[in-house]
């Protein structure tokens, strides 16, 4: 009787709405959704792409914690600020926002849903909520420009450009001087295009300069259409933000990658603990977030280990880039002899060094 009435009280225990309530009270809270925005198509290759690797290291990371989600090729501008607003009102907790011109639309944007933080990566403005992240992106185009020393026949290469903002001059200034490290001879051509996608009209700027002596190239644009005009007119290229050798088995003699899932993955760690605060990362070399590497065929082995010798130079701080004497190329002295340029005056950099052909675009 004992044994009955014990387990009739069991039974009544199990259905109480104590017992039928308590699974639900320890449901663990919903993924903390991640938010991407994309100024490009996704591709195979170069910028959107690198940053989608990185996304897909945030959801593998983390796995059913997070809800990651991505919108791709939204223009800078109005759209960027739509499209922002829209992952935020979808309940956003984190948005990355990798493109130089989506720094305001990101900041407004911001002011709106304080609860909400915000990745302004290539940005350079912060708020409470904003933070800003980019590479040393020009620790990688000096050690190409190593490469490219090494390998031109003519003494003269070229350069595709997308705007003429301070990063993209640091690449064309970083380069130049790589080159001369080894060739002092040689000349850069610049084409500035104005736009950061348009695979047609960055083939037909490659073009063009392929028929100016040109026999080796890089680019500062998101697509690989340099890279591929490079193999079809048997000429050298540099490949930036990814590995190319797909586009171009015969012409890369390296590439400049970046990869950004180590600093996706610890932004979104730092959210979901709770810690997340403003700030700004500037990583390069030494943190893993600039490499040179994926040399081609064409490249002996003495130039690879002579390149990758220089890159160790940097990770340790032996080897700064923009080390004096520099001047621009309209002959005036901009880093003297012993001196190099601090952070400050790299990221206001607005002017083109010896052995640059062509003028910064307004």
């Amino acid at each position: 009787m004992y044994k009955t009435l014990a387990a009739v009280l069991t039974a009544a225990c199990l259905l109480s709405p104590a017992f039928v309530t308590a699974p639900v009270l320890a449901q663990s809270k919903p993924p903390l959704k991640v938010g991407f925005v994309y100024v490009a198509p996704i591709t195979d290759t170069g910028w959107v792409h690198q940053h989608e690797e990185g996304r897909k290291a945030v959801q593998a990371a983390f796995g059913d914690r997070v809800k990651t989600i991505y919108v791709e090729n939204v223009p800078e501008g109005p759209d960027a600020e739509r499209v922002i607003r829209d992952l935020a009102q979808q309940g956003c907790g984190l948005i990355f926002t990798p493109s130089f011109g989506y720094m305001e639309p990101t900041l407004k944007v911001a002011k709106e849903f304080p609860q909400v933080k915000f990745e302004s990566i290539t940005g350079y403005k912060t708020a409470p909520n904003v933070a800003v992240a980019n590479a040393r992106y020009y620790e990688g185009r000096y050690l190409s420009g190593i490469v490219a020393g090494r390998m031109t026949r003519t003494h003269v290469a070229g350069y595709v450009a997308g705007f003429p903002i301070p990063e993209v001059l640091q690449g064309i200034n970083a380069f130049t001087l790589g080159m001369r490290s080894v060739d002092p001879q040689a000349e850069v051509k610049v084409v500035w295009l104005n736009t950061w996608f348009d695979p047609a009209r960055e083939r037909d700027a490659a073009m063009a300069l392929f028929n100016q002596d040109v026999d080796v190239i890089s680019f500062h644009t998101a697509s690989d259409a340099v890279m591929r005009a490079a193999q079809e007119r048997g000429k050298m290229a540099v490949a930036y933000h990814s590995d190319m050798r797909n586009a171009g088995p015969d012409a890369q003699i390296a590439a400049v990658t970046h990869h950004w899932g180590d600093y996706y993955k610890r932004r979104t760690q730092a959210v979901l603990d709770g810690t997340w605060e403003s700030g700004n990362f500037w990583g390069g070399v030494k943190d893993g977030m600039v490499r040179v590497g994926d040399f081609g065929p064409k490249v002996p082995k003495a130039v690879q280990a002579e390149v990758l010798a220089r890159q160790k130079d940097i990770a340790a701080g032996k080897l700064r880039p923009f080390s004096g004497p520099i001047s621009d190329n309209e002959g005036e002295l901009v880093v003297p002899k012993g001196r190099s340029l601090t952070d400050a005056q790299i990221l206001e950099m607005n002017y083109l060094v010896a052995g640059v052909r062509g003028k910064v675009a307004k």
